[in-house]
């Protein structure tokens, strides 16, 4: 009696699993016949793009062997492979063909100012300078124009940075009440619109005819645009001794508003505008 009722019950049971069963098995073939088809068309072997080669012609020179003039050595990369970028294109060179191969770079987002150099006749960076996708003409890449060389597209800046410093550029105030802060209206703020964002590239100051001729002594339009900026701050009470600084015939007065630096700016800039801003002030103050 026990053993029929257990036959029974696996009757019973198997009866409940057959209709299971077979709806698996009739939703899992055309889930197979995706997966074959699928399969099928991976292995099926891809045109290849064909490769689209631009010429790269790069300044270089070597510290360490004097005697060998700069020259011009042209690279080969292929656009299919590469970044949109200069910065890209170089960043591939040096990994892939060349280790030797020498520049400066950090952010890779137009904020830090390294990758600052010369590309087709033009001062810019190259994170934010897209390359030119014909690759019937090559792309000419130099030094900052008029500096010193440290190497290959790595110019010496060490004069640029001595002119910086040489303003001053922090906040001065003769008194400052204790636990309270350097308050400014919104309107006050607006003033440093187009002054604060300089990355100090050097750009603009390697541009100009004006700093090529005089360096040494004229503080170039980088340099100026950031005195301006801290003359033009509400808060900062070193306005008097930030202009005499500049009572000279060098300082300041070399611009002749060739608007070079505008141009160039990479972040959009007028350093010409706050140079006018520094003489107007000096004029009428």
């Amino acid at each position: 009696m026990l053993a029929s009722t257990r036959s029974t019950a696996a009757r019973s049971a198997a009866s409940l699993l057959r209709p299971a069963s077979r709806y698996i098995s009739t939703t899992q073939q055309p889930r197979m016949a995706e997966v074959a088809s699928s399969t099928a068309t991976s292995e099926q072997p891809t045109r290849e793009q064909e490769p689209r080669f631009k010429t790269f012609s790069i300044y270089r020179w070597n510290p360490d062997q004097p005697s060998e003039k700069p020259k011009m050595q042209e690279y080969k990369v292929d656009l299919n492979n590469c970044g949109p970028m200069i910065l890209d294109a170089l960043i591939k060179i040096k990994n892939e063909q060349d280790p030797t191969l020498t520049f400066r770079r950090s952010c890779r987002e137009g904020i830090c100012g390294s990758c600052a150099m010369n590309i087709e006749g033009g001062n810019t960076l190259a994170c934010l300078s897209r390359i030119n996708v014909d690759t019937a003409k090559e792309t000419k890449i130099y030094p900052l124009p008029h500096t010193y060389v440290v190497k290959d597209i790595v110019p010496d800046l060490t004069q640029f940075y001595k002119q910086y410093k040489s303003i001053q550029p922090y906040l001065q105030r003769d008194s400052h009440p204790e636990g309270q802060e350097n308050l400014q209206t919104i309107e006050e703020r607006k003033k440093l619109d187009g002054l604060y964002e300089c990355i100090l590239c050097a750009c603009c100051s390697t541009s100009c005819p004006s700093y090529w001729w005089n360096s040494d002594e004229y503080l170039g339009p980088a340099v100026l645009m950031q005195a301006y900026r801290w003359m033009a701050d509400s808060r900062d009470q070193a306005g008097p001794q930030r202009k005499a600084m500049m009572q000279n015939s060098m300082s300041l007065y070399r611009c002749h508003t060739i608007m070079n630096c505008a141009r160039t700016c990479p972040k959009g800039l007028n350093p010409g505008k706050a140079i006018q801003e520094i003489k107007k002030s000096l004029a009428f103050d």
